[in-house]
């Protein structure tokens, strides 16, 4: 395109208007991928705990999708903005090919950093607030309720879930852990970004 007609910018989201000024202390990466969208696809490893812990989280994985029969799977993370709210949706794809879809739909209410995201999964919704650390997204919950009923967070699994870049690449965490228990189920890997027009 010639620079008399040069290309339009593309629209600001969702991320870039929860966060206003401090969208700049996202890590650069983190900040186009909010931007454009894009895909972020890798190999993941998934980690169990023992005893009790273990059959908690092998059963808070049956409801995320996360594939639990080995220790590694395939995984693709979609990320895009429609109608004023942030979409996730992932894909787990087991060894034996089988694979399992979840979206998740982020929905901003006021600004960073006072204001929160409202998680969307099922039945479930999760009042959301991001930290940034060194550039990386943090997610942190503030508050949970189920058909609309309020939940006492500390009755949930304490969740630890952000994102950062680590040599150019994605890195990716989520993990539950129950106090008294420890590690129920947790599932993190370095992963790769394909551009929004590409993955598409």
């Amino acid at each position: 395109m010639s620079p008399e007609n040069p290309s339009p910018s593309p629209p600001v989201t969702s991320a870039q208007t929860w966060f206003g000024e401090a969208f700049q202390d996202l890590h650069p990466l983190l900040q186009q991928l909010h931007i454009t969208g894009g895909t972020l696809e890798g190999e993941i490893e998934i980690k169990l705990g023992k005893g009790l812990a273990g059959f908690i989280g092998r059963r808070l994985a049956k409801k995320l999708g996360v594939p639990t029969r080995h220790t590694h799977s395939g995984y693709k993370v979609s990320i895009s903005h429609q109608g004023g709210k942030l979409i996730w949706t992932r894909r787990f794809t087991a060894a034996d090919g089988r694979s399992e879809e979840l979206v998740t739909v982020f929905a901003p209410h006021g600004v960073y950093p006072q204001g929160y995201w409202q998680e969307s999964t099922g039945l479930m919704h999760f009042r959301l607030t991001v930290d940034i650390l060194n550039g990386g997204w943090n997610w942190r919950v503030l508050a949970a309720s189920l058909h609309g009923i309020p939940i006492p967070v500390r009755l949930f699994p304490q969740s630890l879930a952000y994102k950062c870049i680590e040599d150019g690449r994605y890195r990716f965490y989520v993990g539950f852990v129950m106090p008294g228990l420890g590690l129920l189920l947790s599932y993190s890997g370095l992963l790769t970004l394909k551009p929004a027009r590409v993955s598409a």
